[in-house]
């Protein structure tokens, strides 16, 4: 049977980002704009994961969740909850509540799958990411600044730059792939992640994850050819 996942958030941008980070796998997404529709799904439905949003009208998060873990036919279902980055009172209510996980705004997408595998194993991996090195022009803020490519996948890139920019952060890139006769891949793309000098995250140059969100159909038909023949 394939398992249900219930995203539960009152904004809609945010129900989609979910959405998006749970297209590559095999899960029935349910959707749920409030603590009170989200316990009428939960009780019909009996998904193997919910991922809840703590503000939200008519029944908060903290509230929905703890009448989920108070319930005998609920209780065993996984509770993450999300909200506001940097809020410890938050925290401190939601495992309160009787929540089995917690995680903060942005979402990134990578630390996301990662959570959702720990109660649900079939959860997509990361695609696959190729290495390679190119030069990458993007605007941002109506600047064009420049940076350098290290890896690739299917979904985004790692940009190496000195600039700085904040996540969530949307912008415009523009970079040719290696041995594809020079072809240049444009796109949007949303700063998913930092890896700046003072919060290293990853044994990378200071610079950001990059998810790609509005690839044109051609640059989208030679990246997926450049992937395919550069898979190890």
């Amino acid at each position: 049977m394939t398992p249900k996942v219930l995203i539960v958030d009152d904004v809609v941008m945010f129900l989609d980002l979910q959405r998006m980070f749970l297209k590559r796998s095999s899960v029935h997404i349910l959707t749920a704009n409030d603590g009170v529709e989200a316990l009428k799904i939960a009780k019909k439905e009996l998904p193997a994961l919910i991922f809840m949003d703590l503000h939200m009208p008519n029944m908060n998060g903290v509230e929905c969740c703890a009448r989920i873990k108070a319930d005998p036919l609920l209780r065993s279902i996984p509770v993450v909850m999300i909200t506001t980055e940097g809020k410890d009172d938050d925290r401190t209510i939601c495992y309160k509540a009787g929540c089995d996980d917690f995680m903060t705004k942005p979402i990134d997408r990578i630390l996301y799958l990662e959570m959702a595998r720990k109660f649900v194993p079939t959860i997509d991996r990361r695609e696959s990411r190729v290495p390679f090195r190119t030069k990458v022009k993007f605007r941002v803020f109506g600047l064009t600044l420049s940076g350098e490519i290290l890896n690739i996948s299917a979904q985004g890139v790692y940009v190496a730059t000195d600039y700085e920019v904040d996540s969530e952060t949307m912008l415009e890139l523009v970079f040719a792939l290696p041995g594809e006769n020079g072809a240049l891949i444009q796109t949007r793309g949303r700063v998913a992640w930092i890896n700046s000098t003072k919060d290293k995250r990853k044994n990378l140059p200071a610079g950001f994850g990059v998810e790609l969100i509005a690839i044109t159909e051609d640059s989208n038909r030679i990246l997926k050819h450049f992937m395919e023949t550069h898979k190890h």
